[in-house]
């Protein structure tokens, strides 16, 4: 569990107080303490969507920190580790001397955590299409390449929305999106629901979310739901929790799984996808992406 947010790490605590870290800091540079105007040359990303941001926008160079779950682009992955993306150390940010550290909105609150260090803190919310461009137009204002940003925003509506006219006249597919689930078995199974970035991606990509009625961005489903709803297409991520060096056989073994349920639509179409990238599940350029891959599941015949 993430500790609340006004209690330090015990070795940070015996060596330093809260003052004493936020004199540190402020001998690091002027904007990591007033704000004052300049753009950030240290930056520390604690989200791997920050981070993918922060490359597509020319800035990989001006990332001195990132978490163990940083690994696109492969340089990202070379970076100093700050923790991982539930428990970042304080200390070692602090250590890092950031003029900028960018925080993604979440529950684990850690940009409140950040500002009690008087950092400098950019905290954004990409758990939407929208959420996305905002968060990568901000980044770009922050960093003082506006014009980047835009161009890429841009980029990214064109080639989404050229994914979607290419599917559009295609029947929509009936989908399963799952991001969890008890290692082989179908249980305890986690849908993407309808506040979830994928929802958006599975209706450009030609399909229909099945679970596109679940409140929760991410929600636990009966199996016996699943089975009433009767998806054409099952894309299945949840035993991906670790996307890097998923072999094909852990696929097909996934894929055998679901042959256990034959009266399902995708089981009989062959239509059970097992995937293991980050495009998915990391909100940020790469959607793009990850919408492509999507149609190519829900509709092959469109030729992307």
């Amino acid at each position: 569990m993430v500790k609340p947010a006004h209690l330090l790490p015990g070795r940070l605590l015996s060596t330093l107080s809260l003052p004493c870290l936020c004199l540190c800091l402020c001998g690091a540079g002027v904007d990591a303490c007033s704000g004052s105007p300049g753009p950030p040359h240290r930056i520390v990303s604690t989200a791997p969507s920050a981070t993918e941001m922060l490359y597509a926008l020319g800035l990989g160079d001006r990332v001195v920190g990132v978490t163990t779950f940083c690994h696109y682009p492969p340089d990202a992955a070379k970076k100093p580790k700050i923790g991982d993306y539930l428990h970042p150390s304080l200390e070692t940010i602090v250590g890092m001397r950031p003029d900028l550290v960018v925080s993604e909105t979440s529950g684990v609150r850690h940009a409140e955590r950040l500002r009690q260090l008087n950092l400098n803190v950019l905290e954004i919310d990409d758990a939407t299409i929208a959420g996305i461009y905002d968060s990568i137009q901000r980044l770009g204002r922050a960093a003082g390449v506006t014009a980047r940003a835009d161009a890429l925003c841009a980029q990214m509506r064109a080639q989404l929305d050229g994914i979607s006219a290419k599917v559009a006249p295609l029947p929509r597919r009936r989908v399963l999106f799952l991001v969890g689930r008890t290692p082989g078995r179908i249980e305890d199974l986690i849908a993407a629901g309808r506040r979830s970035h994928l929802n958006e991606l599975m209706e450009i990509a030609g399909g229909e979310n099945v679970f596109r009625d679940s409140i929760a961005a991410y929600g636990k489903i009966p199996l016996e739901e699943l089975l009433a709803r009767n998806p054409e297409v099952i894309v299945d991520m949840g035993e991906m929790s670790e996307t890097v060096g998923v072999t094909d056989a852990q696929k097909r073994a996934v894929v055998e799984l679901w042959n256990r349920y034959p009266t399902l639509a995708a089981v009989r179409a062959h239509r059970v996808y097992a995937v293991a990238s980050d495009i998915f599940v990391v909100p940020g350029p790469r959607v793009v992406d990850a919408a492509r891959a999507l149609a190519r599941m829900f509709h092959p015949e469109a030729g992307l």
